[in-house]
């Protein structure tokens, strides 16, 4: 497993406009597939639009690991926060990552598990 995945997959997620797509690149596949709750995309164009969207729903706020990751396999589980920079998460998630042969995400799973009212 690359121990970095979840720290470039958190750095897509954090990363402004003009750094996205270089991003996002470097961390998922191609192809990669995103399914959560709210979103249903495959990939790189699809998935930068998603990150962009949810940036300007919740401007300001910046996404944290939450805990530590646990891996098997090719795949990765791990919790995030979205919050303030230091501060409590107002939203929390888990995400299932499945890696290809090359370390990068090809397909994630995610759930919400603290969304406000």
């Amino acid at each position: 497993m690359n121990a970095n995945i979840v720290e470039g997959y958190l750095a897509a997620w954090n990363a402004p406009a003009a750094e996205r797509e270089a991003r996002i690149a470097e961390t998922f596949a191609p192809e990669v597939t995103y399914v959560d709750p709210i979103v249903d995309v495959a990939g790189h164009e699809a998935l930068g639009a998603v990150i962009g969207a949810v940036q300007g729903q919740f401007a300001g706020l910046v996404f944290s690991q939450v805990g530590t990751a646990d891996a098997h396999h090719n795949l990765v589980r791990f919790q995030w926060g979205l919050g303030p920079a230091g501060g409590e998460p107002v939203v929390i998630g888990s995400d299932v990552a499945v890696l290809d042969e090359a370390g990068r995400i090809v397909s994630v799973h995610g759930f919400l598990d603290k969304v406000p009212a």
